[in-house]
């Protein structure tokens, strides 16, 4: 049974890139005495080490990033307005009037922009840039401003977790959708979570990554250093289901099934693992689709190129409005991820055989 109160717990903890530390508390806290090692590399990587049962030599790698796009407090005017940039690719156009949170302490604020009253009609018709933004978190000159929130302070979307019409979380099988921040890529770490309360036939290395959205820096490290037989990836990934004037396939489709990723701007992926998801999926039951290729990238794009090259695979949860303040997500999609990847990696052994191939 899923635990949707962990769910909510993740999307509500902070963790630009970066600064992932309450994030990766949450998950350490709640996986000790479950796997049997958990280490923090000098990066900031979690990796829950869960020993296998010794029938396969095989050591695997699931992956899922904690850091969430957000903003880093960049300059302070004499007013006590907060400049920043973003940290991670963020559209502009979502940001004016979002509430968020900034600094260790979590202050409120809001991102302040000129009124409706004060613009030109040629003002209104333009896509406003960052520099044309401010945080105002009530301060009243720059030196307060900067007391509060010093240079290289990170601000977060101020996003509560909630349950959208219909949601229900009774029972073995939660349905309907919900909403929140960042489930790129809190819903990978919340399926990882859930694959290592399991025994494998083989030594299961979860890695929690940082710094996914800045340049799959955390995977870098952490796949060269376990080097790995093979690796999956788990990501909350693009979903664009709404309606379109023209009929072209959409990158993926609430409540279709888990997305299997064969290609996107980071990773072609390895064509074995692809086969063994969608084969796994159609014998056991569980609704996938095939995410659009060539769109986003992951943390396989970093994984797949280390040492003598690392065979991965993406497998990510459809969410809307990717990168912004707000996301949306079905528990269905969530529940299949979770079970087709589960199943897949009980699979492995029978299919693959030493480093590099199957057997």
């Amino acid at each position: 049974m899923m635990d949707i109160g962990f769910l909510k717990t993740l999307s509500e903890a902070r963790g630009v890139s970066g600064n992932e530390g309450e994030v990766r508390d949450h998950l350490a806290r709640t996986l000790r005495g479950v796997v049997d090692e958990l280490i923090t590399d000098t990066i900031g990587n979690l990796i829950a080490v869960r020993r296998g049962t010794g029938e396969s030599p095989l050591r695997v790698m699931v992956a899922a990033h904690m850091d969430e796009v957000g903003l880093m407090i960049t300059a302070a005017d004499a007013n006590g307005y907060l400049r920043f940039q973003p940290v991670g690719g963020i559209d502009a156009r979502v940001l004016p009037a979002k509430r968020v949170l900034v600094g260790k302490d979590a202050v409120p604020g809001i991102i302040g922009v000129k009124p409706v009253h004060l613009t030109e009609p040629s003002e209104r018709r333009n896509v406003l840039k960052v520099d044309q933004l401010y945080i105002d978190i009530g301060a009243k000159s720059k030196d307060e401003a900067l007391g509060i929130a010093p240079l290289g302070e990170f601000a977060t979307f101020d996003t509560p977790f909630q349950y959208l019409q219909g949601a229900s979380i009774e029972g073995d099988e939660p349905r309907g959708r919900i909403s929140g921040k960042c489930f790129d890529d809190r819903a990978g770490c919340f399926i990882l979570h859930n694959l290592l309360q399991k025994q494998y036939p083989f030594d299961l290395y979860g890695v929690f990554t940082v710094q996914e959205e800045v340049g799959l820096r955390g995977a870098r490290v952490a796949a060269f250093g376990i080097d790995p037989d093979l690796a999956f990836v788990l990501e909350g990934t693009v979903c664009d289901d709404s309606p379109k004037e023209d009929d072209v396939s959409p990158t993926t489709t609430l409540g279709l099934g888990a997305a299997i990723s064969i290609a996107d701007a980071s990773v072609i992926a390895d064509r074995r693992l692809v086969d063994l998801l969608i084969e796994t999926a159609t014998e056991e039951g569980i609704p996938y689709q095939i995410k659009q290729p060539m769109v986003g990238g992951t943390d396989a794009g970093a994984i797949h190129l280390q040492r003598e090259g690392i065979p991965s695979v993406p497998v990510a949860v459809p969410s809307r409005y990717l990168h912004s303040p707000e996301s949306v997500i079905d528990l269905l999609d969530l529940q299949h991820t979770i079970r087709l990847v589960g199943a897949a990696l009980e699979r492995l052994p029978a299919v693959w055989g030493s480093r590099g191939g199957v057997a």
